[in-house]
């Protein structure tokens, strides 16, 4: 079979290189055209364009960068149509992806969806467009199943999410380095050594965000003198962005490239609200779920975004598990209570073991996701076929 697969970020790229693993394994005869990045490259995929030509995230990036995008839609297209795939396989990226399911339905191409646009928060109108467009959509979190068949009359299939296995092979694979050698594990070997347990700071990606929550998370370090807190750099920011922020505390140090290294040793964490909350929680790290951005646009979301919570640990469990410190609850207080709440209260520490594990396995059911996924397409493509 010809795939065509289109992964529009660093996420996606790892999730999709994992899928084409997989389908490899199902199909071995596969011949796999995508857009994305190394690692789908690596993996097998015949690479058309990588997602640094692609990634314009923000609304004024977006507007600054229109011919960019309609550019890359009108070649993604042609693409297409010159390579025949017999499916599409689109992951996440929705402003894009959305775009090119819709033009390739009416081309007659058969189009499958993994890793669903978060149209259960924000944009559900979308939802009728995608019915439309989308022959098979595989979703990554529990609750979508239901969401869809309940409110939209669309029957999805859930496949687990990609994480798990991410997390996992990076315990296997440290494991395999430890092995290989008597120093420390080398994926570790960025990180300070001293006699300290670690508490990890997950203070986001963007420049604009960590500035306006890396400052409170590093003036809870004073209340902690015996523990050492560790800054996880975003990838991409210049060490200088960080320096000045840094040097007031003796009890501060960063890493680079090290967040998985840095989970895996941490005692406690402290993370902005996304995907790095699902990530620490599959670590069995517990952690302060921290979301502090500008007012204006704080209010606007809050009308615009419908969710009951901002992490995706409390999302996909529909309770409370972890603690979420929103706008003005972020402060140096309500830090420094929670975080001791979760370094030295024994039921607390125990209720977040037991919660963690009823997570994992919420995201792991019937094993991998890109396994799951692989399967779910081979048999969507035999049943088209036959």
């Amino acid at each position: 079979m010809r795939y065509y697969i289109i992964a529009g970020e660093a996420s996606g790229d790892l999730h999709g290189s994992n899928l084409i693993k997989e389908l490899k394994k199902t199909d071995p005869s596969a011949t796999i055209r995508c857009w994305g990045g190394d690692l789908m490259q690596s993996a097998g995929g015949e690479l058309v364009k990588h997602y640094r030509e692609l990634a314009f995230m923000g609304f004024v990036e977006v507007l600054m960068n229109l011919r960019t995008i309609f550019r890359n839609l009108a070649f993604c297209k042609q693409d297409i149509l010159a390579h025949k795939p017999d499916v599409l396989i689109l992951i996440d990226y929705p402003g894009f992806n959305l775009r090119i399911a819709e033009w390739a339905k009416q081309n007659g191409f058969k189009v499958i969806y993994y890793i669903s646009p978060q149209v259960w928060a924000w944009k559900e109108n979308r939802v009728k467009k995608m019915k439309l467009c989308i022959d098979q959509m595989l979703v990554i979190l529990p609750f979508e199943k239901d969401y869809y068949k309940t409110k939209w009359n669309w029957n999805v299939e859930y496949v687990g999410h990609p994480l798990v296995e991410v997390v996992e092979q990076f315990g296997i694979s440290s494991a395999e380095s430890a092995v290989r050698s008597s120093e420390s594990l080398a994926p570790d070997s960025e990180l300070p050594t001293p006699d300290y347990k670690f508490i990890a700071l997950l203070p986001g990606s963007r420049k604009q965000e960590i500035l306006k929550k890396l400052p409170v998370m590093l003036d809870v370090s004073k209340h902690f003198p015996d523990f050492q807190f560790v800054v996880a750099k975003a990838p991409g920011l210049e060490d200088s962005f960080y320096e000045n922020m840094l040097a007031p505390y003796n009890n501060v140090s960063s890493v680079s490239n090290q967040t998985y290294a840095l989970l895996k040793k941490s005692t406690a964490a402290l993370v902005t609200s996304g995907t790095a909350t699902l990530e620490t929680a599959l670590f069995g790290v517990p952690e302060v779920v921290c979301y502090k951005g500008n007012a204006i646009s704080y209010e606007i979301a809050k009308r615009v975004i419908s969710i009951k919570y901002i992490s995706l640990v409390n999302l996909i469990m529909d309770k409370p598990v972890v603690k979420e410190l929103i706008q003005q609850e972020m402060n140096v207080e309500n830090l420094k209570k929670e975080l001791s709440l979760i370094l030295f209260d024994d039921a607390k520490k125990e209720q977040l073991k037991k919660d963690y594990t009823t997570l994992k396995k919420l995201l792991s059911e019937g094993g991998h996701a890109s396994a799951n996924a692989a399967r779910h397409i081979h048999r969507f493509l035999s049943r088209a076929t036959s």
